[in-house]
């Protein structure tokens, strides 16, 4: 591992990707000063649904707002105190205790009272989704809520001829979604008082395929070496798709990263100057401390992404040589979507077939991508939160982590919560970082 200096600089699109930021929480807070609708839901959602219902449909995804409240550790104090004193568990849910606290004290993370819902739309695929929004109904006085369920089975098969998993969709999965959604459509006129509109649904969803598509195609361009973008950069980047898939200006935002990312690796820009090593991480960090990140630098270690960075907001395909590549997109292959069911359906199943979905059925495919990822980003070593905030992502953990070091990559483990600080020493942290560089030969 030899000392290399390579050239560094911001990203030219960071300014624009604050300014978006702000605005979607910006335009969910005021959507009633001009007529609009507000509704609260999953991360994990087929968002270009509620498009349907016109452009001035403003949503507030739970996941990302409870690790905002995680990174303001005052802000999130006084809400773990405010679920508690209510009776909450702090083995539920992170995400959730965050969310449910910022409305029991009636504060916005970003200023004023916390804005209500006009309804919830939810999607079921973690043990928890449906019951954290059941539970914000009651205590927002009886939202309407709307939940679909997604546990319609494993989406992969493992091919013996080619040693990997391959997709075998089955029609009838596929089915069951869709016509949960379709009554979901019928639900949402209901309660809204609005007609919907299979044309905005079409224009919505080529979006949320592009979107998720253009995550994984940057994703990709971070196999280059030096790294164009480091782990902790990305968080604040594939948000976006977390926050609203299916607008233009998300897309176009996308289009721009990649276009730049693309830059950066053709001019050599690295996100480490002293690149000497890279690693791979897992799931969700403890996000009130993201300077272990930083702390990795000063060994010339950059994290390049992991199975969470890349896949919860991402979409891939596995080619039959095991590269990971960002899935094509319906409008590249010529499909013209032509009707709601024909684009309920391609929504689905691209639902279904994504990675992170596959942790509830089986941890064996999670440890498969992970040796790829850790093979074709070139990484060294892995490093692994036992994330007690995600009952979740951290099932098959220490099953994952025991396939790494099987396939001789050294990993390196340690405890914490992804939105409660109490549960987290950073000291500690720390020392195992320090002891695990030393491993790898990194002062």
């Amino acid at each position: 591992m030899t000392e290399n200096i390579y050239p560094t600089e911001q990203l030219k699109c960071w300014g624009k990707a604050k300014e978006l930021r702000e605005k979607y929480y910006r335009d969910y807070a005021t959507a009633h000063e001009t007529g609009g609708v507000r509704w609260a839901g999953g991360a994990n959602n087929i968002d270009p649904i509620l498009l349907g219902l016109g452009d001035d449909v403003h949503g507030l995804t739970g996941e990302p707002y409870g690790a905002t409240v995680a990174v303001d550790r005052d802000f999130a104090a006084r809400c773990h105190q405010a679920v508690e004193e209510k009776g909450y568990k702090r083995d539920v849910c992170a995400y959730m205790r965050n969310y449910w606290g910022s409305i029991l004290i009636d504060e916005f993370v970003f200023g004023g009272p916390f804005p209500k819902p006009d309804f919830l739309w939810q999607f079921h695929v973690c043990c928890s989704h449906a019951k954290w929004y059941e539970e914000v109904a009651r205590i927002e006085k009886d939202v309407p809520y709307y939940c679909t369920d997604l546990s319609a089975g494993f989406y992969y098969e493992w091919d013996e001829a080619l040693g990997q998993y391959q997709p075998a969709p089955k029609d009838y999965r596929i089915q069951y979604v869709v016509d949960q959604l379709q009554e979901g459509i019928e639900w949402l006129e209901k309660v809204t008082g609005r007609k919907y509109d299979d044309e905005k649904l079409i224009k919505a969803a080529y979006n949320y395929f592009e979107s998720l598509s253009l995550w994984a195609e940057i994703c990709v361009l971070n196999k280059a070496v030096p790294a164009p973008l480091d782990e902790k950069t990305m968080f604040s980047l594939y948000v976006f798709s977390a926050l609203q898939k299916s607008k233009d200006e998300y897309v176009e935002f996308f289009r721009e990263l990649r276009d730049e990312v693309q830059d950066r690796v053709d001019r050599g820009i690295a996100a480490l100057a002293n690149e000497k090593a890279r690693i791979m991480s897992d799931i969700q960090p403890p996000w009130g401390f993201l300077s272990i990140f930083r702390y990795l630098e000063d060994f010339g270690c950059v994290s390049v992404g992991s199975y969470y960075t890349f896949c919860l907001m991402g979409m891939w395909q596995i080619e039959k040589d095991g590269t990971l590549n960002a899935r094509e997109t319906p409008q590249s292959k010529g499909i013209v979507l032509k009707d709601r069911e024909q684009t309920l359906k391609m929504l689905a199943d691209w639902m279904l077939s994504q990675f992170m979905s596959t942790l509830f059925y089986t941890h064996k495919f999670k440890s498969d991508i992970m040796i790829k990822i850790a093979e074709q980003w070139k990484c060294i070593g892995a490093i692994m939160h036992y994330n007690r905030g995600c009952e979740g992502l951290t099932l098959g953990v220490a099953e994952n982590r025991m396939a790494l070091m099987e396939a001789g990559i050294p990993v390196v483990s340690y405890e914490g919560n992804m939105g409660d600080e109490r549960e987290f020493d950073l000291a500690e942290t720390q020392g195992k970082i320090d002891a695990f560089m030393e491993s790898l030969g990194l002062k």
